[in-house]
């Protein structure tokens, strides 16, 4: 396939969409416009895109031209966009999705397009990363990550079916499902969690315990469980104000189950706390382990090493000559008179098995994964 695609947004997100494009449809035209004329220079001297649009009027030409447009920004500026879109005289053919995070109120919007018969299909890669911006961008990204499709009822199959060819490149796992579902589903499984994260950390910062000492004793597994509290605010406000409905709903259920909890410990029901936390095991430990899921997952690897110098630069460097990738690596010191562990991530479940074996080769050093 061939044709003019045109990118709205040069993040990550936006730079890989382009690059798992370019790299399946060859002889496609790549256009690129951020609001930052910084990215898009960066986005064309990486050859992420083919061209750099630097004003609205050049922006206008090329998606009025476009077969494809994807708008890789925050969700509200997304809903901007469509307004702007909307004015345009588009290709009848052309195709209009988007990236974000939640659904409804991009889709209500989104019904400016469909009144103009033009096709808008609501779309949501699962997947992440711990870095930032296009320079991070890379073409298998969303490879076996959940690509999430919201076409509008009654949206004719082909129009999807040309989306997801357009899409190939991700080699992504490709479900079609309503806007309302995907906010529900994303809403349990990412969203809440979030906000979990967030309290959990906020809490901690609000202990009246010895601040110094609950950071160090935070450095291991608190730190690991609340991982996602790091993300970007802006793009988490906006969110929240999207799927405002469902994440109230799931806030007064979490009240509930909190309260529950609460009423258990009070009255120290013993064999309650104890079936709780079964339930929770077991379905937790039936969750897939090699899947990608809603939360951009990271694959940790502990070694216990000695303390003498070099040590780490020799672990590292048995990994870059098996071009194995390191995406973090960070010493845990659960105790002060010993050198702690070596705790190393990777993107891939496939790179921490490889590692694990390479360190176990070469070394003498314990490795481990958690649970």
């Amino acid at each position: 396939m061939n044709g003019n695609v045109l990118i709205i947004g040069l993040g990550l997100i936006g730079g890989s969409v382009a690059l798992a494009i370019k790299k399946e449809h060859p002889d496609s035209i790549i256009y690129g416009y951020d609001l930052n004329p910084d990215s898009i220079k960066l986005a064309h001297m990486l050859q992420v895109i083919d061209d750099g649009l630097e004003d609205e009027q050049q922006l206008q030409r090329v998606a009025e031209n476009a077969d494809l447009i994807i708008l890789a920004t925050p969700v509200q500026q997304s809903e901007q966009w469509l307004d702007i879109i909307a004015s345009w005289q588009l290709k009848q053919d052309a195709i209009v999705t988007d990236v974000g995070s939640t659904k409804q109120k991009i889709m209500e919007k989104a019904r400016l397009l469909n009144n103009h018969n033009i096709t808008f299909i609501g779309g949501h890669p699962m997947a992440g990363s711990h870095k930032s911006g296009v320079q991070a961008a890379k073409a298998l990204l969303f490879e076996n990550a959940f690509y999430l499709l919201t076409p509008f009822d009654g949206e004719h199959e082909d129009q999807v079916e040309k989306l997801r060819h357009w899409l190939k490149g991700t080699r992504a796992k490709f479900l079609v499902l309503s806007a309302k579902e995907h906010d529900e589903l994303t809403g349990v499984v990412s969203h809440l969690p979030h906000i979990v994260a967030a309290s959990l950390v906020r809490q901690a910062l609000n202990s009246k315990s010895n601040q110094d000492l609950l950071q160090r004793l935070a450095a291991g597994g608190f730190r690991d469980i609340t991982r996602i509290a790091s993300s970007n605010p802006h793009m988490w406000r906006d969110i929240l104000i999207h799927n405002k409905q469902v994440l109230l709903d799931m806030l007064h259920q979490w009240n509930e189950e909190m309260t529950m909890v609460t009423k258990m410990i009070e009255a120290e029901a013993e064999e309650e706390i104890l079936q709780y936390f079964q339930t929770a095991k077991d379905y937790r430990d039936n969750l897939p382990t090699k899947a990608k899921g809603a939360i951009p997952a990271f694959y940790d690897l502990y070694v216990d090493l000695p303390d003498y110098p070099g040590v780490i630069s020799e672990i590292t460097g048995l990994l870059a000559k098996e071009s194995i990738n390191i995406i973090n690596i960070q010493i845990l010191e659960t105790r002060e008179d010993l050198f702690g562990v070596l705790v190393i991530s990777f993107q891939t479940y496939e790179d921490r098995i490889k590692a694990k074996a390479c360190i176990n080769q070469n070394t003498s050093y314990e490795t481990f994964i958690p649970a």
